[in-house]
């Protein structure tokens, strides 16, 4: 697998991540074979070192240091929320025009507050029965983490009840299914589309695309609009 390289310099390379691939060896995945922290040091053929993390299901900007002390730079703007993310997904449900989740989530026995801004670009409303209703609504949403937890951005929709679509275990499984079926999806809708900091003076704006898959929903969606 060849990764697409979104940015490159002597201190640092950023790579749009396919969905589905882990970003490094996880007991969590035994079964895996690839990781993109091994692709990259192939690909290039240099040793680099993980900025950040990203769910295996969430496709986008994934950062990378070529150096140590990068990497702990890096590391510390992580830590004092000076990295500036953004997120694109897909959800159940008309979203508020702009809400702010504030809602702590407990994680391997810890509980730590969450905060996640979002903004609603796009409603669609499409003739695809669901359970007791004739059509089915969904928000195209830009998400603004101001903490990194694990699965954030996921379990902050589903407690306010617009999960993810194509998230599993944290979304609908009625609206999973109904996809599949109809569409074929079965991957999460979730998209990091750009990364803004600044080291050693220079600021930084890394974006991604969203993948094909993304892309295609987001047609369906449109082009069946009532």
């Amino acid at each position: 697998m060849s990764l697409e390289i979104l940015f490159e310099s002597e201190t640092l390379v950023a790579i749009n991540k396919p969905h589905g691939l882990l970003v490094h060896k996880s007991r969590i995945a035994p079964d895996a074979t690839e990781f993109a922290l091994q692709l990259l040091r192939d690909q290039l053929g240099q040793k680099v070192h993980l900025a950040h993390r990203l769910d295996r299901k969430t496709s986008g900007v994934l950062l990378f240091s070529k150096n140590k002390e990068v990497e702990r730079q890096l590391h510390q703007l992580f830590r004092e929320r000076k990295m500036k993310k953004k997120y694109l997904a897909i959800v159940r449900g008309y979203t508020e025009d702009h809400e702010r989740i504030n809602y702590a989530l407990q994680h391997e026995g810890k509980t730590k507050e969450a905060i996640t801004d979002y903004e609603t670009l796009e409603r669609f409303a499409i003739p695809l029965p669901t359970t007791r209703y004739s059509t089915s609504r969904y928000s195209y949403i830009r998400l603004k983490p101001e903490t990194g937890r694990f699965h954030q951005l996921r379990k902050h929709m589903a407690h306010i009840r617009h999960p993810i679509l194509g998230d599993r275990p944290h979304g609908c499984n009625k609206q999973n299914k109904l996809w599949k079926e109809h569409f074929g999806l079965d991957k999460m809708l979730l998209h990091a589309a750009e990364l803004e900091f600044e080291l050693d003076k220079i600021r930084y704006v890394i974006k991604a695309q969203p993948n094909e898959v993304f892309r295609e929903t987001l047609i369906i969606l449109r082009s069946q609009k009532l």
